[in-house]
């Protein structure tokens, strides 16, 4: 009887504490945006309280604010090998504050008796917040001045970086990308015409990343998460930017591999970004809604890998395998677009005349990605150790190298740049130079390169990153244009055997 007593004191106690926990926001009365201090505080009660929790500094931003990584774990995390590992992390744009509301209220709904089965399969972490300085002004670049749901591929910033490390310790099976989408441009508003659903979901998109990865997320979550949505009162689509239609095409967001959810993807990860719908003028407006969705797409992502643990651990262990093994298709797509596979989209809008929801029927929709330009996978690049810059890239991705040792089988290919021109990628214009591939005879010293192998788990990425005719390169950069000279040897070589 004393132990049903103290059992019956301890469940109570949790369920008072689940109860008692109010996030800023809901302190506020949903009336003023969670402050940097305030977030820090909320985290350090929470993980002063909670068994459940764990928190850490995942890094410090440019000014000097402290990015928290939430752990949730039954068991200290990663122990437990059988067990999903997934990563949620929110607000790279300052200026979206949904997602970072979202987050706070995720930790408060994690801590109901009611959703701790979750963390029998699942070891989870979350990152309520990726841009403070940004935040704190309300505006969407970091202290820099950068777009961090742009630096994935270059890696400059201190938030990318911490984001990075911390994917590269515990290898994610599972993310998301936590953004909101604002749709209340000049343009749309001329059409007469804008998007207006709470939620918008988007998964990889990148062909280089497994097909049968990809095949999931669209045939099944998508789906799932869809009727998820409905059955709680919020409207969903899958994301898709473009437009307005008839004016311009609508695509199913970006292949480029230097934003939150591709650069994760392009690991085999099974990866996603979520569009919560912005608020108008101010920030504050409808916020209660906005972070209630947020919240209700990251906890449906959360059932979803609990009810889908095994197939999708099963599925991401062996596409990564294949990369870390090199045995995987022997091209890679470096310039890809989007295309019609003769469909029309019927795309939910909110007309600016009745203000009522209504359908339009997309002719111009493009929904598959294709390939445009291939290259055949190389064995791995070598750079020369002058290049400081590239080995400093090297060094901030954790990529496995080593000083380059001769042998008499080598053939190694150098480009020539013999033209550079420019492409449409996505309506922005970008550099696509001409080039002539050469074998070289192997006099090279040793001392002055180093050997990146492409059999390692961003196997993709490093081609993708090192091919000077790659629209999604590190010569699209401005920190990497001087590598890009007409009349003149790419320094970067091939290794072919």
């Amino acid at each position: 009887m004393t132990k049903l007593i103290f059992f019956v004191f301890i469940l109570t106690a949790v369920n008072m504490f689940s109860q008692s926990l109010i996030t800023p926001l809901q302190k506020s009365d949903y009336k003023k945006i969670t402050s940097h201090s305030e977030l820090s505080q909320f985290i350090k009660e929470v993980d002063d309280k909670s068994d459940l929790i764990k928190s850490e500094v995942l890094t410090k931003s440019v000014e000097g604010r402290e990015l928290f990584a939430v752990y949730f774990s039954k068991d200290g995390f990663g122990k437990d090998e059988s067990k999903i590992k997934v990563l949620i992390f929110a607000q790279q744009h300052g200026n979206e504050q949904s997602g970072k509301e979202g987050a706070l209220l995720l930790i408060n709904e994690l801590l109901k008796p009611k959703n701790q089965y979750l963390f029998d399969k699942i070891d989870f972490v979350l990152v309520p917040q990726m841009n403070p300085d940004g935040s704190e002004k309300n505006q969407r670049r970091n202290g820099n001045s950068m777009d961090l749901n742009r630096n994935h591929l270059i890696l400059t910033e201190p938030e990318t970086i911490g984001l990075h490390k911390l994917f590269n310790k515990y290898l994610f099976e599972v993310t998301m990308d936590v953004h909101e989408y604002a749709p209340y441009g000049e343009t749309y508003k001329e059409y007469g015409y804008r998007h207006n659903n709470d939620e918008e979901l988007g998964v990889n998109t990148n062909i280089n990343i497994d097909e049968k990865i990809r095949t999931m997320q669209k045939k099944v979550y998508l789906p799932y998460i869809e009727k998820y949505f409905e059955d709680r009162n919020f409207s969903y689509f899958e994301y898709s930017p473009g437009g307005p239609p008839e004016i311009d095409y609508i695509r199913h967001s970006t292949f480029d591999i230097n934003d939150g959810r591709q650069s994760l993807g392009i690991q085999n990860t099974f990866s996603f970004i979520q569009e919560g719908l912005n608020g108008k003028d101010v920030f504050i407006d409808n916020i209660k809604h906005r972070a209630e969705g947020q919240m209700t797409g990251m906890l449906g992502l959360l059932e979803f890998a609990y009810n889908h643990k095994d197939e999708i651990k099963n599925l991401v262990k062996t596409e990564r395998e294949k990369l870390i093994s090199n045995n995987v298709s022997g091209k890679v797509a470096i310039q890809l677009d989007h295309f019609s596979d003769g469909s029309k989209l019927e795309l939910p809008l909110l007309s600016y005349y009745s203000n009522k929801d209504t359908v339009i029927t997309v002719s111009d929709y493009r929904p598959i990605v294709k390939s445009i330009y291939d290259v055949v996978r190389p064995k791995g690049y070598l750079v020369p150790k002058s290049l400081k810059e590239i080995v400093d890239w090297a060094d901030r991705h954790e990529l496995t190298y080593s000083d380059y040792k001769k042998s008499d089988d080598d053939k190694i290919e150098q480009y020539f740049i013999s033209g550079i021109d420019s492409m449409d990628f996505e309506r922005d214009i970008i550099v696509n130079p001409t080039v002539e591939v050469d074998p070289i005879k192997n006099d090279l010293v040793e001392a002055d390169y180093i050997f990146i192998p492409v059999n390692q788990l961003r196997n993709n990425m490093i081609v993708i990153a090192l091919e000077p005719k790659s629209e999604l390169g590190l010569v699209t950069y401005k920190q990497f244009e001087h590598l890009l000279k007409k009349g003149e040897i790419f320094p970067i070589l091939r290794l072919v055997n």
